[in-house]
């Protein structure tokens, strides 16, 4: 099945390996996508990734949360990302920008407000947001709907709206961020109100059979014994349902908030059985929902993956691997028994994302 072909909503994908977005370092500080971008992404798409999800573009330069990311806030960038999609399209792949607002996670400068649902501190860095008004709430909506129809003019086979790690649409839907008691909060329908809204105006503003994804967080991934009310099963089912209702049309399963540690990039991933960590979670939503699931986090090898096509999912989400080798899916495909990656995180690198596992000592 990982070389079958998937249509989702009228977007057809020529295979189900998926290339999880990362934040590559290496936008221009205003967010312009650059040249060197457009090297990743074609590449990967020369290798016959089938689907490409970008890095981190923020909706609004108050929702940056680190150096050198993508932005997607002026109709400015359409023509930069446009280049972008037009290699990736030469070769067959098909890409969806992520689009996100950093929320609590922002970097908060230039005089912009940290907002967040609710003044929460977090924990990671002693920061303590501003708990949004009604009318930035609306403003920001309005952010995503702006943000995906220059994605749809850029040439872009849809968005993915960025609902998990602890960014603004993750700290909505999560009972840890979200202590609202407004129609924003409190219940599971109220929390997931902004990213259901969301859906609901690009359908009316921007079009009705565009694709629009998401990435959610299935957990904030907090310790049992840690006494914090949090986002975990069975919420994250209701939520997955409540999102497909709404007309999104694929979820990627992942998990994990800084301030509960090594949960969504998990080191030293070196058995099948530390792989799929979020398997559990993917297969509950899976389970409920008839849109099409997408499983990411610290799949590695042949046997796993598919595994997770036949049981957990119905795509491959890896982000890691492919930065180790962009060749990946090919090399599968002649046989290989999986990926080299060794999950040390040491490619999470400020200059630019890399590999920089010396994998010959």
């Amino acid at each position: 099945m990982l070389f079958d072909p998937i249509n989702i909503e009228g977007l057809s994908i020529p295979n189900r390996f998926v290339r999880s977005a990362t934040h590559e370092w290496l936008a221009e500080e205003d967010g312009t996508p650059t040249a060197s971008i457009g090297d990743i992404y074609e590449e990967l798409a020369k290798n016959e990734v089938g689907l490409i999800v970008t890095g981190y573009s923020y909706v609004n330069p108050a929702g940056k949360s680190d150096d050198l990311q993508q932005g997607i806030y002026d109709d400015r960038f359409i023509g930069p990302y446009r280049k972008i999609v037009e290699r990736v399209h030469s070769s067959g792949s098909k890409i969806v920008l992520q689009i996100v607002h950093g929320g609590r996670q922002s970097m908060a400068q230039h005089g912009y407000p940290l907002l967040a649902p609710s003044e929460v501190e977090d924990s990671s860095t002693g920061k303590l947001p501003r708990a949004m008004t009604e009318e930035e709430i609306l403003e920001t909506i309005d952010d995503f709907v702006n943000a995906t129809r220059r994605a749809k003019e850029a040439g872009f086979d849809g968005v993915q709206l960025h609902c998990a790690h602890g960014f603004l649409l993750s700290s909505f839907i999560s009972p840890y961020t979200n202590r609202r008691e407004d129609k924003w909060g409190g219940s599971v329908k109220n929390r997931t109100r902004i990213i259901t809204e969301i859906v609901r105006r690009i359908r009316e503003d921007v079009s009705a059979d565009y694709p629009v994804m998401v990435k959610l967080n299935a957990t904030d991934g907090f310790d049992i014994y840690s006494g914090h009310i949090s986002l975990d099963a069975p919420e994250c089912v209701e939520i997955a349902a409540l999102l497909e209702k709404a007309g999104v049309c694929a979820i990627e399963v992942s998990g994990g908030i800084v301030e509960a540690g090594s949960v969504m990039s998990q080191p030293g991933v070196d058995t099948e059985e530390k792989e799929a960590y979020f398997r559990r979670y993917a297969k509950m939503i899976k389970d409920t929902v008839s849109i099409p699931v997408i499983l990411v986090g610290g799949i590695r090898t042949r046997a796993v993956m598919d595994e997770v096509l036949r049981v957990y999912a119905d795509m491959v989400s890896m982000s890691r691997p492919f930065i180790s080798e962009p060749d990946l899916v090919k090399k599968l495909e002649k046989g290989a028994d999986g990926a080299r990656c060794v999950s040390c995180n040491r490619c999470f690198d400020k200059g630019g994302i890399r590999c920089n596992y010396d994998f010959d000592s």
